[in-house]
């Protein structure tokens, strides 16, 4: 056994190696390999013979730090399985047994896989797989021996739950795309796979379950990540970016999930889910407007605790997005209209603050965008301590140097607090974008700014689209059957007849009639 340790002067092309066939000569298929292989010192070739003189040669490729720490002897393991097939003891094997076994018997091992080029040979070997080559046969065998440390499964990180599964998806495709087929066993549920880049070679599949997705929903996806194979796909949210029929609006147009509970019963709503190999998280879409509001936890719940919390969800949307216009645009323009008494207790708390309330709320906007990005990147342990205290002593400070005052500290509190309860994150972050445009619109214009960057952001909605489909389904057109979901969670037995699963109940009432 040797490890692969080619000088380091031999210099590398950067450009696209080709792969010739695998040749019936051990030498050029050695060769072959060291040179697609330069300076990987943890390649490792192990070279051996077998037959009644050893008078016949192989070797053995395979990574190590790919592999399992301790490589099972695939070689003997390969001249046993021909054992049972040949008369006489297995020193008598000779590479005519070999290749008339493996050609004409097949392989039944699941592990065990025939290649007859040179490209598939490399691409098992990144991919974790044991190599072996046989002197006089222009074939490979490879034995999937892949042993990279993975994490466990564990409680989502992004969505925590109260009630409801505790599991969440991690790093291996097989294994969440196995949590799903777990939890929805229809045959139905389809999977299909494509490998992308030319460096990364990472697998993407996509799944949807067939009668519940509209089939010119499934089109328009296929369209879009038509040439996908060709980008080096990293992680999931990669994918957006091509799904997107807009990638210039604020509004995300895809929804994330950890969950597997999330995932299924998205493909039970007719979406089409999307994983990377390499990544925890699933791409859901269409997402439409309404959905990003809902929760799969809201249906672990009675139906009266769930809609109050959907309630709660509408009511923290429109405060992140205009609490803090709302206020410059009163505090500014609308004196009028707030009660006399709350009037004379903010002239009072902003009495000596030398900016206007637009430089005010910028100012603990940009703080409270600091503290909250400042709490993301900082260590778990110590991120909550510093958003914590940070925010208490400048917002505290803030009031005693007459920066800002109390009602605004308040104002901008509320606003962050407020897009935290949101069930997705990248909502949020749209909002977030918005906030500045509406508060330059109410310092300017008043009342009458704000409304007219509603009206700009209803119109957007109006015209956006998501695979083809309205983002503003149940809203525009209003259909009331619809929109009764986005507002309120309903008991199980009339969420059986409701709106949901629509392609998935017309089909099987479709049946029904002609039974």
């Amino acid at each position: 056994m040797r490890k692969m340790t080619t000088p380091s002067s031999a210099s590398t092309s950067s450009a696209k190696p080709s792969y010739p066939d695998i040749s019936a000569r051990l030498e050029e298929n050695l060769m072959l390999i060291e040179g697609f292989f330069v300076n990987c010192r943890d390649l490792t070739i192990h070279s051996w013979n077998y037959g009644q003189q050893l008078e016949h040669s192989a070797f053995t490729v395979y990574f190590d730090t790919l592999t399992k720490t301790t490589v099972t002897n695939f070689a003997k393991d390969t001249l046993q399985n021909l054992v049972p097939h040949e008369l006489g003891p297995a020193e008598t094997v000779t590479i005519h047994d070999v290749i008339h076994y493996f050609e004409n018997h097949g392989i039944a091992s699941p592990n065990v896989e025939l290649m007859s080029n040179m490209q598939e040979a490399v691409r098992g070997i990144l991919d974790g797989k044991v190599v072996i080559f046989f002197n006089g046969w222009p074939k490979a065998i490879a034995y999937f021996a892949l042993d990279v440390e993975q994490r466990q499964t564990s409680e989502p990180i992004t969505e925590p739950t109260v009630q409801g599964p505790h599991v969440s998806f991690i790093e291996s495709l097989d294994r969440n795309i196995g949590v799903i087929r777990s939890l929805l066993k229809s045959p139905e549920l389809k999977f299909e796979y494509m490998i992308t880049g030319e460096k990364a070679h990472r697998t993407v599949s996509y799944g949807y379950l067939d009668g519940a997705v509209k089939p010119e929903t499934l089109e328009a996806f296929k369209q879009k990540i038509e040439g996908i194979e060709q980008e080096e796909i990293i992680e999931v949210s990669y994918l957006e970016e091509w799904v997107n029929d807009s990638n210039y609006s604020p509004f995300p147009q895809v929804r994330y999930t950890e969950r597997p509970d999330t995932a299924v019963t998205s493909l039970l709503d007719g979406k089409i889910i999307a994983l990377v190999d390499g990544s925890p998280a699933v791409l859901i879409c269409p997402g439409k407007f309404v959905e990003f509001f809902t929760n799969s936890e809201d249906y672990y719940y009675r139906t009266i605790f769930s809609s109050l919390i959907r309630l709660i969800r509408l009511a923290a949307f429109l405060m992140a997005l205009m609490l803090p216009s709302t206020y410059i645009a009163l505090s500014t323009f609308h004196s009028e209209l707030i009660p006399t008494v709350l009037l004379l207790a903010i002239l009072d708390t902003r009495e000596g603050i030398p900016f206007p309330a637009m430089i005010e709320a910028l100012i603990m906007e940009f703080f409270f965008e600091l503290l909250r990005e400042a709490g993301i990147r900082l260590p778990r342990p110590i991120g909550s301590a510093v958003s914590i205290v940070g925010a208490l002593v400048i917002g505290q400070a803030a009031i005693q140097s007459q920066i800002a005052s109390p009602v605004m500290v308040i104002v901008v509190a509320l606003t962050g607090i407020a897009s935290f309860a949101l069930p997705q994150y990248n909502l949020a972050i749209a909002l977030r974008i918005l906030r500045f445009p509406l508060m330059f619109l109410a310092a300017t214009f008043g009342g009458l700014g704000i409304m007219v960057g509603f009206i700009l952001i209803y119109l957007h909605l109006a015209t956006l689209r998501s695979l083809g489909e309205p983002y503003m389904d149940s809203l525009a057109p209003l259909h009331v059957k619809k929109l009764r979901e986005m507002i309120l969670v309903l008991p199980r037995k009339v969420l059986v007849h409701s709106p949901r699963s629509r392609q998935l109940n017309k089909k099987s009432a479709g049946r029904k009639r002609s039974q």
